[in-house]
């Protein structure tokens, strides 16, 4: 097949090639970039880290007071996020296999009062604060990156789109896929962008471009390699 990744780089490279060694053709035109923030880490004891993207923990690896968390217990998001963070150093890894509820029902078992730094991104998912309140856990944002729309797709997208040699885009993130929508309204192909196939993460990836008209296709599961079954 023919396919169109457009989430943020690095993670748009490796999803390249995943594709590229199942014999696919890919376009990669990523529609965010991540910057970090540079916001300081919060003060006061850290009990635990929590993890809801590799962004974050990649922003957290860059972070220039990161030097004692690696040791405290971390809880990522799921099995990808859970690599980045060990191939970052953290050493005491739980990988919650799932979303940001399966996350917050882990963390509702640490003991109460812990409190647990969340790096994360300033646009977030969830209310994963709300949901380990009652558990008398405290949730600590630490916003380390933003992610920046496209201006505007390539040119090499915008030619693809034009002379029908794309079949299907993957979409990993709501704010991703309303960012792909606005280029390619900018560049006049929605219609050959409409009649792809659009292969979602989650169903709230998928709300964008269903309200596009587009046919969505989501995951049974929030993971990359459950995305790649629907090709």
């Amino acid at each position: 097949m023919r396919l169109l990744v457009t989430r943020p780089e690095p993670a748009a490279g490796a999803t390249a090639r995943r594709l590229m060694a199942l014999g696919h053709e890919v376009i990669v035109d990523p529609m965010l970039r991540i910057v970090d923030t540079g916001a300081p880490l919060p003060g006061g004891p850290l009990h635990a880290i929590a993890f809801t993207s590799v962004n974050g923990v990649e922003a957290l690896a860059r972070h220039q007071d990161r030097a004692t968390l690696p040791a405290l217990p971390t809880f990522a998001v799921g099995r990808r996020t859970a690599a980045a963070a060990q191939t970052a150093g953290f050493t005491d890894v739980t990988d919650c296999a799932g979303d940001v509820a399966t996350l917050a029902a882990a963390l509702s078992r640490l003991p109460p009062g812990s409190r647990v730094l969340h790096a994360a991104g300033a646009e977030r998912a969830g209310d994963l604060e709300g949901a380990l309140a009652p558990h008398g856990v405290t949730l600590v944002l630490a916003v380390l990156y933003s992610s920046v729309p496209a201006d505007a797709l390539d040119p090499a997208t915008v030619d693809a789109l034009a002379a029908g040699r794309l079949d299907a885009v993957l979409h990993y993130s709501p704010r991703t896929a309303q960012a792909v929508l606005r280029a390619v309204d900018g560049a006049n192909v929605s219609g050959p962008f409409r009649n792809l196939r659009h292969l979602c993460l989650s169903q709230a990836v998928a709300a964008p471009l269903l309200a596009f008209g587009a046919r969505a296709e989501v995951a049974e599961r929030p993971e990359e390699d459950a995305l790649l079954t629907l090709l």
